[in-house]
């Protein structure tokens, strides 16, 4: 998790950039809102990068809300939960330590599985 917090702090970078431009009644979830509160600027040299600095504020919620972690079963939950909200892509970021273990179980299991899911179920 803690190598994925990089990704809240940008998210918290661009949530940020919404409330100044267009205040806090924009449409932006509460709990955004919320914990950019405790920011203190942003160091666009760190900017997407594991371990930066700037990204204490970041909880773990905010981790869990915008990234996946965990085991394969986890991906594969998740992912499915996402689609059924109505999320149709999604990106696979490799900015930590396990970049070839990730890649190889999105390869081999978390991407045949949920293709034959859809499948299955279209």
């Amino acid at each position: 998790r803690e190598q994925c917090r990089w990704f809240g702090g940008m998210v918290g970078n661009h949530v940020a950039d919404i409330v100044e431009r267009y205040g806090d009644s924009a449409p932006v979830p509460k709990a955004l809102t919320d914990y950019i509160k405790d920011r203190q600027g942003y160091d666009y040299n760190e900017h997407g990068q594991a371990g930066n600095s700037h990204t204490t504020f970041v909880p773990d919620e905010i981790v869990d809300r915008f990234c996946i972690v965990g085991p394969v079963e986890e991906h594969v939950r998740r992912l499915n939960e996402l689609r059924e909200m109505g999320v149709d892509q999604f990106s696979v970021y490799l900015q930590h330590d396990a970049k070839d273990e990730t890649l190889r179980a999105y390869g081999e299991k978390v991407i045949p599985v949920i293709a034959e899911q859809i499948v299955a179920k279209g």
